[in-house]
């Protein structure tokens, strides 16, 4: 999933002090186009931002999940509602009948894991 472009993360606001601001940074140095998800909808890292993943007017292609592991299977399942290719829950995000929903749906998954330490692990 980290070849994918546009990546929505969803429970990202634009405080530094939180995991999702430091990883989306990563995300957009490099290459991604970083869709803010969230209910205050203010811009981060200077991209526009949604309260929720049905406002976005174009293509998701992947959804990085930030938000407690009790509401991320309503996550999962908006991200196949509206087309996306593919969801990521970040380290400590865990739902395994998400992840077989989100499997059966033809979708990509990645569970438990952050993007900013995979491509740590590709240099």
């Amino acid at each position: 999933m980290l070849e994918m472009k546009t990546w929505a993360v969803v429970g990202l606001g634009d405080n530094p002090a939180r995991a999702a601001y430091d990883v989306s940074a990563v995300l957009l140095s490099k290459g991604h186009r970083v869709v803010p998800i969230h209910p205050l909808a203010k811009p981060v890292h200077g991209q526009q931002a949604y309260s929720s993943l049905a406002e976005v007017p174009f293509s998701i292609d992947v959804v990085d999940v930030f938000v407690n592991s009790s509401l991320a299977g309503v996550v999962a399942d908006e991200a196949i509602k509206i087309g996306a290719k593919g969801v990521w829950f970040q380290i400590g995000v865990i739902d395994a009948t998400a992840h077989e929903r989100v499997s059966k749906a033809g979708l990509f998954m990645v569970m438990d894991r952050c993007p900013k330490i995979e491509y740590e692990r590709r240099a």
